[in-house]
């Protein structure tokens, strides 16, 4: 299934982004971060892709494909392109995309903008061109998907007493941190590695238990992203493989529930004819264990299953909302 509906398209320059569209940062941590990795900002080549999609209709019947599934018990390390296979990355999105990217926060969306900071002009090239940058509208997914943006840092956040971060930098620890401690967590790759992001919102916050409008509305969003990126990527090489790395989208700072969000994200895979599926639990596993034992006990192996079927069943397990992590 491919119903792609793409919304608006843009070409950007990375190094004009940098020169006339400088970040805008009003965090001391981030501006140390940022510093480093725009520090003699040249991109050999330099296009970025900008493109905002429309949500897909929902498809009255999913199977199990063949896909990959690949379980990485750690945060994102954004391996490149191939010729063969192109490698595409969540970013857990605010409904403004890249909003928050230039304050204190420290979540997925602002460490990813942060490693690929040109992202941060970007951002601001979308507000002084007034060009769209919502990635729902409406109630309807509009995910954003960007291409060939150069990772020109990487930020450990991992807890390193020695190094000065005993609680790590993740989230509210980042901006407790003294600067000496974030430029020393901060590496300059050199070269610079390319990534290509996938921007788009998990419901906002509720309580109680989920909807079946919230269940169709998270599955719409993520086939609609995933589409997109299979669309892009076939759009360069028919037979390329897609590969996509996510994570527990929407189940930090969201609240959202760490088996479902990942069951979900599964079947939209399947759904959007992903090659290979990279779910990256960050140390916390057991979410995602979790849902793919589910999912075997709700769907059939290689059998076509009626996706209002499946969500009757996910329906009766009753899953809850969880607690925002406060990040």
């Amino acid at each position: 299934m491919n119903n792609s509906k793409l919304l608006s398209t843009h070409q950007f320059d990375a190094n004009k982004l940098v020169a006339e569209h400088p970040p805008v940062i009003t965090d001391r941590n981030k501006f140390v971060v940022f510093k480093l990795g725009l520090s003699k900002h040249h991109a050999e080549s330099p296009s970025i892709g900008y493109s905002r999609w429309g949500q897909v209709d929902l498809p009255k019947y999913v199977n199990k494909t063949d896909i990959e599934l690949i379980y990485q018990n750690e945060y994102f390390s954004y391996p490149s392109s191939t010729a063969d296979c192109i490698e595409w990355h969540l970013n857990f999105a605010h409904e403004d995309v890249f909003g928050f990217y230039g304050g204190s926060l420290f979540a997925q969306d602002e460490m990813q903008v942060a490693e690929h900071p040109v992202l941060g002009c970007l951002r601001e090239a979308l507000l002084d061109l007034e060009i769209d940058r919502t990635t729902v509208q409406n109630g309807q997914a509009t995910p954003i998907l960007v291409t060939g943006v150069e990772r020109r840092c990487k930020v450990a956040t991992d807890r390193d007493a020695a190094a000065g971060r005993p609680y790590g930098l993740y989230g509210s620890e980042f901006q407790r941190a003294s600067e000496e401690v974030v430029r020393g967590a901060t590496t300059v790759l050199e070269p610079p590695t390319k990534s290509n992001i996938i921007a788009m919102e998990s419901p906002p916050p509720d309580f109680g238990l989920y909807t079946r409008e919230q269940i169709k509305f998270i599955l719409a969003s993520a086939i609609t992203g995933f589409s997109a990126a299979v669309n892009l990527s076939r759009g360069v090489k028919k037979d390329v493989q897609v590969s996509i790395h996510t994570g527990y989208w929407g189940c930090g700072a969201y609240g959202g529930n760490r088996e479902l969000m990942p069951l979900l994200q599964v079947i939209a895979a399947y759904c959007a004819d992903v090659d290979i599926l990279h779910f990256h639990t960050g140390g916390d596993s057991g979410g995602y264990v979790a849902a793919l034992q589910t999912l075997e006990e709700i769907m059939p192996e290689w059998e076509e299953i009626s996706l209002d079927l499946l969500i009757n069943s996910i329906l009766s397990m009753r899953y809850d909302w969880g607690v925002s992590d406060g990040n």
